[in-house]
């Protein structure tokens, strides 16, 4: 065999030894990267588990929250409804609404002077019905907080006054800051005598907090679509496009006079 022959033999094996140590190489970093990838796939699983886990703690804690509790005053079936203004009244409005909601916020500053107008000449009388439609969209729990809250406030006496000022510092939709306790107490301070230790042992115990998962119930059996829901006369005047504070307030004069 001519030393021209070796050499390429001794080539030849030194290119496939090479190509060896490559395949290797690439088989060794395959390897890492599926075990890398199926450490990440395990940790992400476990994340969303502990979300749904912390999820299913939440609803559990909502679901399990004690006997039912109605505020004092509260009427209608099951007493889910607080009364606004006399009895006596010709018309009855009937709102569903979520303290979240900021739809419910935009009615309330457009229709708060008229309604406070008709409800205290006692033309009109107001049934509110408190649901937790937000917390069910998108987590949290503070149209439940801030619903036991205004509840707590009917127990004292002052659920207009205090059902306002909720709608007047209403956080952004997507902020669940009336899930927290010490907030809905401290906005209990611009009512005047509202928080008291009877108001903030309400509040911080969530007495009313089975009362309002009752109603999110009613509102869903209803099959309203959303919040709010405005019924006059048992039609739902929100979705009337032509309605205005000025025509409701037409249509509650004249039956008040009719």
């Amino acid at each position: 065999m001519s030393e021209k022959n070796r050499d390429g033999k001794r080539t030849a094996r030194q290119r496939l030894a090479a190509e060896r140590e490559k395949q290797k190489s690439a088989e060794k970093r395959r390897r890492s990267l599926i075990v890398g990838a199926s450490v990440i796939c395990v940790l992400a699983l476990a994340a969303v588990i502990g979300v749904i886990a912390a999820n299913a703690g939440k609803n559990k804690a909502s679901s399990d929250a004690g006997p039912v509790v109605a505020p004092s005053g509260a009427q209608g079936k099951d007493s889910l409804a607080i009364p606004v203004g006399k009895d006596g009244a010709k018309s009855t409005l009937t709102i569903w609404e979520d303290f979240r909601c900021p739809a419910c916020q935009a009615f309330e500053t457009a229709y708060r002077p008229t309604l406070h107008e008709l409800v205290d000449a006692g033309k009109l009388r107001i049934e509110y019905h408190l649901v937790r439609l937000i917390d069910g969209n998108l987590g949290g729990t503070g149209s439940l907080r801030a619903a036991n809250a205004a509840a707590c406030a009917q127990d004292a006496g002052k659920f207009r006054d205090y059902h306002d000022t909720l709608y007047s510092h209403q956080p952004k939709e997507t902020d669940d800051a009336f899930a927290s306790n010490a907030k809905l107490i401290t906005l209990a301070g611009k009512v005047g005598g509202l928080d008291t230790p009877a108001f903030q042992k309400c509040v911080n115990a969530g007495t009313h907090d089975s009362w309002v998962n009752r109603s999110q119930k009613a509102f869903q059996g209803g099959g309203f679509s959303g919040t709010p829901t405005v019924l006059l006369g048992g039609k739902n005047i929100y979705q009337d496009q032509t309605m205005s504070p000025a025509k409701l307030k037409q249509m509650v004069e004249s039956a008040d006079q009719g």
